[in-house]
């Protein structure tokens, strides 16, 4: 008789130990709230969003956030919803994704790559836009005071580099193996497409020559100070 029991407990169910799979929409939820998603990163996630981006837009609004999605170019970011017109009296919508000022040095990049990007395109040929980081401080250089030195310019075009690629509009490649004198390129996202739209791009010269007023004003105050 005990060795019956003995026997029928055996083939009992054990639960197992191995935790839950993680739901598509959760995944994808997860990965939205924390930073935008690339059709080239996760090419099964993408096809997932594609099925799901109803309902994703669903729970997206729920959070006051909107879905951005572009096929096309293969990005998908959550934004939060525009603000109402204060007009009407109707009260500030609360934020879950924070709105970040920019410095005029990292305007002015975000600018010049974005113009840089739309001659890219306009060019055909290659998708992927791959600058160095000497290219992308002649970009800088025309708009700098007069008298701007090499090094304080490096110092400065690092700097902005830096908070660029934090920002997710610029991406720093990998040296070339055995490259010893590479110093960094920079694949252009097309996401900042997203962000400097075409009505602004075509107000460029404008916004350039305000750029271009307001750095050599800072110089002179800096000057000033010294």
């Amino acid at each position: 008789m005990m060795s019956d029991a003995l026997n029928d407990d055996s083939t009992m169910d054990v639960p197992s130990s191995a935790p839950p799979a993680v739901p598509e929409l959760s995944r994808l939820m997860v990965h939205l709230l924390k930073g935008v998603l690339y059709r080239d990163d996760d090419e099964r996630l993408w096809e997932s969003l594609l099925r799901l981006q109803a309902r994703v837009r669903e729970q997206a609004a729920v959070l006051l956030l909107e879905l951005v999605l572009d096929e096309a170019e293969g990005f998908a970011f959550l934004k939060s919803r525009p603000d109402p017109d204060e007009a009407d009296g109707a009260p500030r919508l609360p934020r879950l994704i924070a709105r970040r000022p920019l410095s005029y040095p990292v305007s002015l990049m975000l600018a010049l790559l974005r113009k840089r990007l739309a001659e890219f395109d306009a060019g055909g040929g290659d998708t992927r836009l791959v600058l160095s980081r000497d290219e992308i401080a002649e970009l800088m250089r025309v708009f700098l005071p007069d008298g701007t030195n090499e090094a304080r310019l490096i110092d400065q075009v690092d700097a902005t580099l830096a908070k660029v690629v934090d920002l997710g509009f610029l991406r720093r490649l990998k040296p070339a193996a055995g490259s010893v004198q590479d110093r960094g390129h920079y694949e252009v996202r097309r996401i900042l497409k997203a962000f400097v739209d075409a009505q602004w791009l075509a107000e460029f010269d404008a916004r350039m020559e305000g750029y271009r007023t307001a750095l050599s004003s800072g110089a002179a105050k800096e000057a000033g100070d010294a």
